[in-house]
């Protein structure tokens, strides 16, 4: 049988016999789907949970509660609003676990006369569903999801002649379009891009504590199934709260509260990194967003509000928005201009296997990359600096394995989906792209993580030293890194004077820095990680 908990009426009941099922997926729950507002009274909805999208890569345990249950909410809404739904719950013993089979299962049942579907966010969806519509014996139709600014024809019209297509170019043009902070052709302010303004290390101001709700019912029977089921993922999973909104009440005030509390005070500190201050001024609408509870244009046009109504400052709404029109249409741009080629680049040759504190941070004594873990396994959450400058910083200057990485990102964060997660992991933190998204690889030493952070101060490595026992890792991996790829670099525009500079190091200093990032690896090869007393 099918959880027919959402009022779905079987064909016999119906009044009119032509009619079609739309299958709305797990990041598609949005009263504007393309594909939903195509639908007559008599048409019906079919939403599942299955196994085969819980489990491709293992999901943060978090993010499993926060799909299924806004998945249920919003069939909940549906139904309420007169919709006919079917709903296949994880556990249903009918479940095929797989979108596939469970369209071709209702369609066997009640003999629609025709399908429709948002395009999936991710390729791999996107071939199942072209393979499933030349297999069907009735129309599929894969309608082009509009909730997006930009389209994908339009994007390919953006990479015309462009050999290096950034960031910035890509977001004036889209600026231009939404006319969002524009006056006239001109950008508010005289300038596009107020970015350095924002990158003050925190003073000692408070920091907002983040909105969370009381775990419904729905919710609980959620966390239930997970602990149930997914008991061997990573994260930890609350049990009487939660800080994901799963509705669109609950997301409405999450953006509210970043408005309000937030917003005057992100653009300065957003690069930031505080020991125990785990969302900072950050928004945390991703998760929202992503999911399809909030939409682009209505956040951004909340934060212009607030910057036309004198609340937050020109660098705080300006690099927020450049967050949601720029780098989160352009990554989804590239990956669906780029695949499914995209997924297998590897320029670097980076191979090495992810050290096992990356899912379990008492294994590290770096003190920066213990927090990020920290903070993702206890939040499926962490800002984009910890994400860039700390955990990805690490993994491209020891040259982790691309698959290990990118499978790891798309595991542990609740607002991670391949098409927005893969061009920033694989192009922007780990440069495997070959410079496609990035004109220089975004490695540091630990000088950045210092200047950024207070988390070098507590930390047994010492941040000034690179060659000793007691250098923070990420000096000596760092100039490791550079040194393994000097040749690639010499020529980069961006990197040629750092390469000059290890170019001066003494055989003595290069020799020292070689041999504690091999005592490094080993180390972690042999003791899965650097947090261990050494016979």
């Amino acid at each position: 049988m099918f959880s027919e908990v959402h009022g779905c009426l079987p064909r016999c009941c119906r009044s009119i016999s032509l009619a079609r099922c739309c299958l709305i997926l797990g990041d598609q729950l949005s009263d504007s789907l393309s594909s939903l507002n195509l639908l007559k009274p008599e048409d019906a909805v079919l939403m599942a949970e299955v196994w085969s999208e819980a489990s491709y890569v293992k999901h943060h345990k978090q993010k499993i509660v926060l799909v299924f249950s806004a998945m249920r909410h919003f069939a909940d809404a549906l139904a309420a609003s007169g919709r006919q739904v079917i709903y296949v719950k994880l556990d249903d013993p009918e479940n095929t676990q797989s979108l596939v089979s469970e369209v071709q299962r209702a369609q066997d049942r009640f003999q629609f006369d025709a399908w429709c579907v948002t395009e999936p966010g991710e390729w791999r969806l996107k071939q199942q569903f072209e393979a499933l519509k030349a297999q069907i014996k009735v129309p599929f139709e894969i309608i082009a999801d509009d909730r997006f600014l930009c389209s994908h024809d339009a994007f390919k019209e953006f990479l015309v002649g462009r050999k290096q297509p950034r960031m910035e170019h890509f977001y004036r043009k889209i600026r231009q379009s939404t006319g969002l902070l524009m006056e006239g052709k001109q950008p508010v302010g005289g300038q596009w891009n107020f970015d350095h303004d924002n990158r003050k290390a925190l003073d000692h101001r408070q920091t907002p504590d983040p909105p969370s709700w009381p775990l419904d019912a729905t919710t609980k029977d959620v966390v239930e199934l997970v602990n149930t089921r997914f008991a061997n993922h990573f994260g930890d999973l609350h049990s009487e709260r939660s800080a994901w909104p799963v509705n669109r009440e609950q997301a409405l005030q999450i953006l509210d509260h970043f408005i309000n509390e937030r917003l005057p005070s992100f653009g300065d500190f957003q690069d930031a990194m505080v020991l125990g201050k785990d969302t900072l001024f950050h928004s945390l609408v991703s998760t929202s967003l992503n999911l399809g509870l909030l939409s682009p244009m209505e956040i951004c046009r909340a934060a212009e509000d607030a910057f036309h109504q004198g609340h937050a400052p020109i660098n705080a709404v300006e690099g927020f928005i450049r967050q949601i029109i720029g780098w989160r249409e352009y990554v989804r741009g590239l990956y669906w201009a780029y695949m499914p080629e995209y997924k297998e680049r590897n320029t670097l040759n980076a191979n090495w296997p992810l050290p096992a504190f990356y899912w379990d941070e008492t294994k590290t004594d770096m003190v920066c990359m213990s927090e990020a873990i920290r903070n993702t396994r206890e939040n499926a959450y962490a800002h984009h600096i910890q994400r860039l400058m700390v955990t990805g910083n690490f993994a491209l200057i020891a040259g982790c394995s691309i698959e290990a990485v990118c499978d790891w990102y798309l595991s542990v964060y609740a607002d991670a989906y391949e098409w927005v997660e893969l061009p920033n992991t694989l192009g922007m933190a780990l440069f495997a792209d070959g410079g496609v998204m990035a004109s220089k690889p975004y490695c540091s030493s630990g000088k950045y993580i210092d200047r950024m952070s207070d988390y070098c101060k507590g930390c047994r490595y010492s941040v000034k030293d690179t060659e000793t026992e007691n250098a923070c890792p990420f000096n000596y991996l760092y100039w490791d890194f550079l040194n393994r790829h000097r040749d690639r670099f010499r020529t980069n525009p961006r990197m040629a004077m750092i390469v000059r500079n290890l170019d001066r190091f003494s055989e003595e200093k290069m020799g020292a820095i070689l041999s504690r990032a091999e005592a490094f690896r080993h180390q972690v090869e042999t003791y899965g990680g650097d947090a261990v007393e050494l016979p």
